[in-house]
């Protein structure tokens, strides 16, 4: 589940909506929401993200959040390590191949690091 799915399903069951009926409103198939909520559909297209923040009607803050919460629920991520340091692009594929094995303590810890450098 990536976290723009997980936000999606908290906003739905929220409000008492079943996956059918926010569907049918959002004039798409259950199975493209029920994807998208999984993580098995990438990120929605811009003009969904707006009929989703419309349909829920989010506004502000809580819009640009769940923006954000899109952008980094990617499930194809690529990493450009054109121009970097030899160990920069070891770092990337040893990472990619790697990823799957991390804990949730390692991936916070990770996170941790890559925070302080933003």
């Amino acid at each position: 589940m990536t976290p723009f799915g997980l936000k999606l399903r908290e906003l739905r069951k929220q409000r008492g909506i079943s996956q059918k009926k926010m569907a049918q409103d959002l004039r798409v198939s259950a199975a493209y929401l029920s994807a998208l909520e999984h993580g098995k559909r990438g990120v929605p297209s811009w003009q969904m993200l707006q009929r989703i923040i419309h349909y829920f009607n989010i506004i502000w803050d809580e819009a640009e959040a769940l923006i954000k919460l899109a952008g980094l629920s990617r499930t194809k991520t690529q990493i450009n390590t054109i121009g970097l340091s030899p160990e920069a692009n070891i770092l990337a594929n040893c990472f990619a191949e790697q990823i799957s094995q991390l804990s949730v303590a390692d991936i916070d810890n990770i996170q941790k690091i890559l925070d302080d450098v933003t």
